[in-house]
């Protein structure tokens, strides 16, 4: 998406795109310079089940929001993501673990993380302090310590309560497990590993053939894992209520930004010596080219926008909740920390002027029963998805995976929880909606993952 690309990307189109966001060209520099040749992947227009059309996104996202994000993804709160990549799979025994030193992740050493983020995973008003700090201090030791203010136990008790509430789409991520460790993004980027074939494909398979609300008989297109191939599972998309359609165009999205990671950040030449990565041409025709995906690639790349507009629509609702003169990006320096938190606020007022937002409202309407249950389904089926994660052999293929799914998750908490982002107060904790650290690092690292591919 970065700099237009689902306009001119072509030939020399991820080349072009990485140039740009290297040299700060203009897109329609880069498109004069690259000549005219292009492939058959372009798209435009407005979206399915949305108001919005890919030109006004392009212009919005290239030249208001790009940028911000690439300052703020390389400040010191959103570059150090805790997690646990030695959880095993819970659906089968039998995985094999990529032995590819480019699979590997290079996690941080204890004093390479800077004390504010390891000791507060965030941080409330000089008069709440003292109670959040007993409430980390209680979390650590996965227990409610009587010996705790009454106050502080309450504490616990109802952020424990809502990190298992109705409103969460993930798997709790266990970041006090002795097994958690923190990981610099920024070290650790996603790129092409090697990670691929039949045990890359079981994971996508399961997600979408198990998980999309997908019934046996009808085999979603070009799966590699399926010889019978009809050309019937369009009709039965169409055919499902927008929230389960929506669910499958998020987890589309979702593969088409890291497939164009990995055509960006390809491994084109390694030697004794150096390794060069770079865009691959090729690759990324063959996942998104309209010929050779059989009109499959430009659909993936809608649901790309479609994505990219649900991740926008959480942000422009959650400012209400980093407005708080009580929250703070803590990190330890006091200054960078206030200069961080104005940079952000001004990236989410942006983001709220944004004029052709996705309504929400459309989703989860009507009966009330049948809403809820549906409701429930969807988060059940998604927070699935986040426990495949562990079943990624490739351990940055993991990581990355765990980041964007939780992302996402707390995208659609954050959607589905508007009366109670409505109600927070000013100063002092709140026990009706809460985002940890883990939840703010992800949601908008996998925001910047759709925006910018580079």
């Amino acid at each position: 998406m970065a700099y237009g690309w689902s306009f001119w990307v072509g030939f020399y189109g991820t080349a072009a795109l990485l140039h740009t966001v290297w040299s700060g060209q203009q897109p329609q520099e880069i498109l004069m310079a690259e000549g005219e040749q292009k492939c058959s992947c372009q798209i435009s227009g407005y979206l399915d089940d949305c108001t919005c059309d890919v030109e006004t996104i392009d212009s919005f996202n290239n030249y208001k929001i790009f940028p911000r994000l690439q300052k703020l993804l390389q400040s010191v709160y959103f570059r150090y993501y805790k997690v646990n990549l030695k959880k095993p799979c819970p659906f089968w025994n039998d995985m094999n673990h990529c032995g590819r030193r480019d699979c590997a992740v290079k996690p941080c050493q204890f004093n390479e993380v800077p004390e504010g983020i390891k000791y507060a995973s965030y941080k409330y008003s000089k008069e709440a302090n003292n109670i959040v700090e007993e409430f980390e201090q209680a979390e650590q030791l996965g227990a409610v310590n009587r010996s705790l203010s009454e106050e502080t136990q309450q504490a616990v008790l109802q952020w424990a309560k809502h990190d298992d509430s109705s409103e969460n789409f993930c798997e709790t991520e266990d970041i006090q497990s002795p097994d958690a460790e923190y990981v610099d993004l920024l070290l650790n980027p996603e790129r092409y590993t090697g990670y691929k074939g039949p045990d890359a494909w079981r994971i996508w398979n399961v997600i979408y053939e198990e998980n999309c609300f997908k019934p046996q008989a009808i085999k979603r297109p070009l799966n590699p894992l399926s010889s019978h191939q009809e050309n019937t599972f369009y009709t039965w998309l169409e055919g499902l209520c927008v929230e389960k359609r929506a669910f499958y165009k998020l987890i589309s999205g979702l593969h088409a930004s890291i497939n164009i990671h990995l055509s960006a950040r390809f491994l084109l030449k390694e030697t004794w010596l150096e390794k060069k990565w770079g865009p691959n041409i090729t690759e990324f025709h063959q996942r998104f080219d309209s010929i050779l995906t059989e009109g499959e690639g430009p659909r993936r790349l809608k649901n790309l926008y479609f994505l990219y507009l649900i991740e926008l629509r959480a942000l422009s609702k959650v400012l209400p909740f980093f407005e708080r003169p009580s929250f703070q990006l803590f990190t330890g320096n006091k200054i960078q920390d206030t200069e961080n938190k104005k940079f952000l606020l001004e990236t989410l007022h942006e983001i709220k002027a944004f004029p052709l937002h996705f309504d929400e409202n459309s989703f989860f309407a009507g009966n009330t029963k049948e809403a809820n249950k549906l409701k429930e389904e969807f988060r059940q089926h998604f927070r699935n998805i986040s426990r495949i994660m562990d079943c990624v052999g490739c351990l940055k293929c993991r990581l990355w995976g765990k980041l964007q799914i939780q992302g996402l998750g707390t995208a659609l908490k954050i959607l589905f929880s508007e009366n109670l982002i409505a109600n927070i107060p000013e100063n002092g904790p709140f026990y009706g909606f809460h985002l940890r650290r883990q939840e703010i690092v992800a949601l908008f690292n996998a925001f910047g993952s759709i925006a910018f591919p580079s």
